[in-house]
C-alpha cells in the first residue's frame, strides 16, 4: 500500500498582546497560517502600468470558476422541477439566488484579499478548534453533496449520449482527477480558460433551446415578481430551497476567497481596493452568465413541459426524451445532453480545489490533491453506486431514484449554508479583522439580510420535513 503524507503547517510564533493572550494581531485569535494554495498563490501577475480593460482581463478568472458551481448538474434537476411544476412562477427565486450570490461572492473576495485569509482559514483562526472541526465536517458534507450531483449530472450525460449504463458512467467520472491535475502542473491561467470555453459552451446550447422552445417572454418577465404562494405550497418551498441550495454554493464561499488570491498585485491599500473593485466586477459578470443558464433551464422546462400539461418532469433522462418530440426539433436532446455533460465535467474542476482549500484552511493539514479529489469523489460515488446498482434491472425507477437523489443533494447543500454565511459576514463586519475595507453600514445590511433569508428558509423547511408546522398550525385552530 503506498504511503500517504500529510504535511502541516507551523504557525508563526507571535508575541503575546497587551491584554488578552488568547487574542491574536488583527483581531484573530490565531495569527495567519501558510498562504491559501500556496502552490498558486499571487502566480498570476497584474502589472501596475496596464490601463482599464487590460487589467480587468488579467483579474478575471476567478468568477468564472466560482460561476461553475451555480450552474452544475444540481441546477438541472431543480430548474428542471420546478419550471414543469409551476411555469415560470419559480423565476424571482432564482434572480434572488443569483443577487445573493453576488452579494456574498464579493464579501468572499474582499475577505481574501483584505486579511490574506480564505473562509476557512478565516475561521481557524477565529473559531475554537471543536466549533473549526465541526464547520468543516459540515463543509465537507456540502462538498460531497456537490460532487453527488456532478457524479449523476456526467454520468446521465454519457447514458445520453453514448448509451453508456448509468453505473458504469458513475465510476468512469472517478478518473477525472487525473485531468484536473495535469491542468494545475500547466497553470492556473490553463484551467481558467477550460472553464470559460466550457461555459460558453453552456450558455450556447441553453441559447439555441429557447429559441427552439419559443416561451412566452411576457409570462417570463411575470414570473420575476415574488409571489407568497412559496410559503403557502410545501412543494414549491422544497424547490424553491432546492434552487436556492443549487444557486448559492456553500463550498463556492471557501473557493472564491482563495483563488482571488492567485493574483499578484501591489499588497498596499490601494493595490488591495483595486483589486477588491476588480475582483467584484469578475464575479459579478460571471455570475450574470449563471443567472441567464439557470433561468434558461427553468424556461425552457416551463414553456416546453409545464405549457402542455406536463408537469411532473423531474428526470434529467425524461426531459431529455420530451424535448425533440414535443419541440419539433431533431437536435434539441442531443444539445440539452451535451450542455449537461459540460456542465458536470466544469463543475468537477472546482471540486478539487474546493475540498483542498477546505482541507487545508481548518484543518491545517496538507494532503495530496490527487489523493485529497479521489477520496472526495469516491465518497460521492457510494450513494450513486448504490442507488443505480439497486436499480439496475428497472430503468424507470433507477431514473426516479436518480432524479430524486439529485434534488435531495441540492437540499443538503441550502442546509450547510447558514455555517458558511454567518461567520462570513461576521468577518466581513469586523473593523478589526478587515481594518478600512470593512464593509458598510448598507452593504451590513444586505449581508445580514440575505443570511436571515437563508436560515429562514431552511427552518421552514425542516418545520415542514418534520411536520411540526402541520402539528402547530392544528394546535391553533
Amino acid at each position: 500500500m503506498s504511503e500517504i503524507r500529510f504535511r502541516t503547517f507551523t504557525a508563526i510564533p507571535m508575541s503575546k498582546p497587551p491584554n488578552n493572550s488568547s487574542v491574536g494581531p488583527q483581531g484573530w485569535r490565531l495569527p495567519s497560517s501558510a498562504p491559501s494554495l500556496r502552490e498558486v498563490h499571487r502566480s498570476v501577475s497584474v502589472p501596475t502600468h496596464l490601463g482599464f480593460w487590460r487589467k480587468m482581463l488579467a483579474f478575471s478568472g476567478p468568477g468564472y470558476l466560482v460561476a461553475v458551481g451555480y450552474m452544475d448538474p444540481g441546477n438541472w434537476a431543480t430548474d428542471l422541477a420546478g419550471g414543469s411544476a409551476f411555469g415560470y412562477s419559480l423565476l424571482w427565486v432564482v434572480l434572488l439566488s443569483n443577487l445573493m450570490a453576488i452579494l456574498l461572492q464579493s464579501l468572499c473576495a474582499r475577505l481574501g484579499i483584505a486579511t490574506g485569509r480564505d473562509l476557512a482559514q478565516a475561521c481557524r483562526d477565529h473559531y475554537s478548534k471543536p466549533v473549526t472541526v465541526c464547520l468543516w465536517l459540515l463543509c465537507e458534507i456540502a462538498i460531497c453533496a456537490c460532487d453527488l450531483a456532478e457524479v449523476l449530472g456526467s454520468a446521465i450525460a454519457l447514458n445520453l449520449l453514448f448509451k453508456i449504463p448509468l453505473l458504469w458512467g458513475v465510476c468512469l467520472t472517478a478518473l477525472d482527477v487525473f485531468a484536473v491535475m495535469y491542468l494545475q502542473n500547466k497553470g492556473f491561467r490553463y484551467i481558467e480558460a477550460l472553464v470559460l470555453s466550457l461555459i460558453l459552451l453552456i450558455g450556447g446550447c441553453f441559447l439555441a433551446e429557447i429559441i427552439f422552445s419559443k416561451p412566452n417572454f411576457g409570462q417570463i418577465l411575470a414570473g420575476f415578481v415574488p409571489t407568497p404562494k412559496v410559503f403557502q405550497n410545501s412543494q414549491m418551498l422544497y424547490l424553491a430551497i432546492g434552487i436556492l441550495g443549487a444557486t448559492v454554493m456553500p463550498h463556492n464561499l471557501y473557493l472564491h476567497s482563495s483563488i482571488v488570491q492567485t493574483r499578484k498585485y501591489e499588497q498596499d491599500s490601494a493595490g488591495k481596493s483595486e483589486a477588491i473593485k476588480f475582483a467584484t466586477l469578475d464575479s459579478t459578470i460571471a455570475l450574470s452568465f449563471a443567472l441567464f443558464i439557470n433561468g434558461a433551464i427553468l424556461v425552457v422546462s416551463a414553456a416546453t413541459f409545464h405549457a402542455q400539461g406536463r408537469h411532473g418532469i423531474e428526470q434529467i433522462q425524461e426531459a431529455f426524451k420530451l424535448l425533440s418530440p414535443m419541440l419539433g426539433v431533431p437536435v434539441a436532446g442531443a444539445v440539452f445532453a451535451l450542455a449537461l455533460l459540460a456542465s458536470g465535467q466544469n463543475s468537477t474542476l472546482t471540486g478539487t480545489l474546493a475540498g483542498q482549500i477546505v482541507m487545508e484552511g481548518f484543518l491545517n493539514i496538507r494532503l495530496r490533491p490527487w489523493l485529497r479529489r479521489l477520496i472526495t469523489r469516491l465518497l460521492a460515488i457510494l450513494p450513486a453506486v448504490i442507488c443505480t446498482a439497486v436499480y439496475a434491472h428497472d430503468p424507470a425507477k433507477e431514473a426516479d431514484a436518480v432524479g430524486k437523489l439529485l434534488i435531495f443533494s441540492q437540499v443538503i447543500l441550502s442546509l450547510q449554508l447558514s455555517f458558511a454565511v454567518i461567520p462570513l459576514v461576521l468577518f466581513t463586519s469586523d473593523a478589526a479583522k478587515m481594518g478600512q475595507f470593512v464593509i458598510g453600514k448598507r452593504l451590513k445590511i444586505g449581508a445580514w439580510l440575505t443570511a436571515m433569508v437563508i436560515v429562514i428558509l431552511n427552518a421552514k423547511y425542516l418545520l415542514d420535513f418534520c411536520g411540526i408546522s402541520q402539528w402547530f398550525m392544528r394546535v391553533i385552530h
